[in-house]
Formats: C-alpha cells, structure tokens, sequence
C-alpha cells in the first residue's frame, strides 16, 4: 500500500525540521569554544525586549478593543432604554385617548348593570351626588381608618405588655437561677471551711496526742531508768558489802556503813552521792538525747509537709500553665488556619502543582 502523505503532516515535519536545526545551531554556538561568545547576547536581549514590547502592543490592542466594545454596548443600552420610554408614552397616550373616546362615563357598566342605558334614557336635568372631585365616603372611612387604627393600637399595647410579662418572668427566673447558684456556692464554700477545720482539729488531737504519747514514754523511760540506776547502785553496794562480811547484812535494803572496808560514813555518802551524780548525769544525757531526737523527727515531719505543700502548688500552676499554653496554642493554630485559608482563596487561588512544573527543563537550556 502506498502511503498518503497530507499536507498537514508535511507542513508538521517541515516545522520539527526547523526547531532541530534551530536547536542544533543553538548547542553548537554554545558548546563550540571557536564560536561562543563570552559576555551577554545583545541579539538575545534585544529579541526578548522586541517580545515584551509586542506583547504590551497586543494586550493595549486587546484593552482598546475591550473599551470599545463596552462604550458601544452603553450606548446600544441607552438608545435601547430611550426607546422603550418612547413606547411606553406613546401607549399610554393611546391608552388615554382610546378611554376618552370609546369609555365615556354614560357607556359603563358601572351604573347600572340590568340597564346600562339608563342615564341616556333619564330626561331633564341630573343632580350630581356631590361636587366634582369631592369624596361621598370619606367620614365613613375615617371612621374605619380610626377604628383599625385603634384596634391596631390596642394590639400593639397587648403585644408590648406582653413581651414586658415575658420579660419580667425571665429575669426573675434567672434572677432565681442566680440566687440558688450563690446559695449552693456558700454552701460548697461552707462545706469546704468545715472540712478544713474538721482536718485541722483532727490533725492538732492527733499531734497532741502524739505528743501526750511521747512525753509519758520518756516519763516511763525515765523512772524505769532511775529505778535501774537506784537498783544498780543497791545491788553493787550490797555484792561489796556480803563479799566483805556477809553475816553483817540482814537484807538487801538494809546495809551498815560504819563496818565498810574501814570507810567511815561520810566517805561511804561520799561514793554513794558520786554514784547517783553519775547515774543522774547519764539519764540527762539521754533524756536530752531524745528531746533532740523527738525534735530532729518533728523538723523531717515539718519539711516533708512542707515539701509535699510545695510539690502540690508546684503541680497545680504546672497544671495551670498547661492549660493557658494550651489555650494559646488552639488560638495559634485557629489563626494559622484561617490565615492558610485566607492565602489559599484569596492571594493564591492558583497554587502550582506538577503540571506547572512538568513543563521546563525539557531541553538543554
């Protein structure tokens, strides 16, 4: 089969042609170190300035022609709109001589409708009902107009004393609403102070009694330490004294001082006064060594409550901060959004995508 060459399809490849010498002669004139100029290319310049300037020419064309184009359409407009005032006279003018020609008063219906020739037929001289222009019915309508006008009135004032009842009931139903809100509020607030001072009564009877506690175990701490140190002493007297010469003593109470190794009594008060000295000196220190216990116990109760107070109001404003951050970040990201928005509808309606894009770098420029 011979093939059918069109003249389209020639004239299509003659212009392929074209653009690959063209582009041909463009990569040699770049890429040729002989030919290539360095610097700008004035041709190049010239021809986008001859471009940029044709193109001003065709959009001042286009703008002119658009001009026109609406002065003729006003003008079009305005010759249209003074030829239908015209029309419209000239009906009307036609309108009113065709009723005072062919509707005069004595031909209407209105009259009479069983015999519309019953004015043609009446004889002598007609008395009009009234005066040219004068209105038979007007104190008839004013009554009429000043009894809807009362009616309206009326309707008006029940209309408005009944908006102001409504009014009235609302505000004493919220005025009611805000009573009991305030009363419960006292209520909470009341609860609340009861229970607080609940707490800290319980808290101070706890303390006391705690404290109460404390002391009587030291009390009994102390006497039986004293009764230990009276009893120490006794029986290391008496060991001594049934060691020297048991047969001497009668019981364990009671002891003879005046046979003592040789001592005489008041050396043996003496021994015995040092003894309890020490004795009492050494409960001292231990009663003051857990007075200072007792002390440093209630300094560590004192600042872990402390602490815990802190680390509670430390929460409850990191809670607090929280929360107004995140309020102003809801803000922000509102803002954010309507601003998107805004950009989107308004300053960017055409918002390039890869279409756009698809169309450089398909050749080597």
């Amino acid at each position: 089969m011979n093939r059918v060459e069109l003249l389209s399809d020639r004239i299509a490849a003659a212009h392929l042609d074209r653009r690959r010498n063209r582009e041909l002669q463009r990569q040699e004139r770049i890429f040729n170190a002989n030919v290539r100029t360095i610097g700008i290319d004035t041709d190049a310049l010239d021809h986008q300035v001859e471009e940029k300037r044709n193109k001003e020419e065709a959009e001042a064309r286009a703008l002119k022609e658009y001009t026109d184009g609406l002065i003729c359409s006003d003008r079009t407009a305005c010759l249209l709109e003074h030829r239908q005032k015209k029309d419209k006279r000239l009906l009307e003018e036609a309108i009113v001589g065709f009723r005072q020609q062919f509707q005069q008063p004595s031909s209407r219906r209105e009259f009479d409708l069983n015999d519309p020739e019953l004015l043609k037929k009446q004889d002598g001289v007609r008395i009009l009902p009234g005066l040219p222009g004068e209105d038979l019915h007007s104190r008839e309508r004013t009554r009429r107009q000043r009894e809807q006008l009362r009616d309206w009135s009326i309707q008006q004032q029940l209309e408005l004393e009944h908006a102001k009842e409504l009014q009235t009931l609302e505000d004493q139903q919220y005025d009611q609403s805000q009573l009991a809100l305030d009363s419960r509020a006292l209520e909470l607030q009341k609860m609340e102070e009861e229970h607080k001072r609940a707490t800290a009564i319980a808290i101070k009877d706890f303390n006391q009694a705690l404290a109460a506690e404390v002391i009587k175990r030291q009390e009994n701490e102390r006497r039986k330490e004293e009764e230990n140190n009276q009893a120490d002493v006794l029986n290391q007297m008496q060991g001594e004294l049934l060691s020297e010469s048991p047969q001497r003593v009668p019981g364990l109470t009671r002891v003879r001082r005046d046979c003592y190794k040789g001592l005489t009594p008041q050396q043996l008060m003496h021994y015995t006064n040092y003894q309890q000295q020490q004795a009492e000196e050494k409960r001292r220190a231990r009663v003051q060594q857990r007075e200072e216990e007792l002390q440093q116990d209630r300094e560590r109760l004192a600042l872990a409550r402390a602490a815990l107070l802190q680390e509670r109001r430390q929460a409850r404003i990191s809670k607090e901060l929280r929360r107004a951050l995140d309020n102003t970040n809801t803000q922000l990201a509102q803002i954010q959004k309507a601003q998107r928005s805004y950009l989107e509808k308004e300053v960017y309606p055409n918002i390039p995508d890869e279409s756009y894009f698809a169309q450089f770098n398909k050749t080597s420029r």
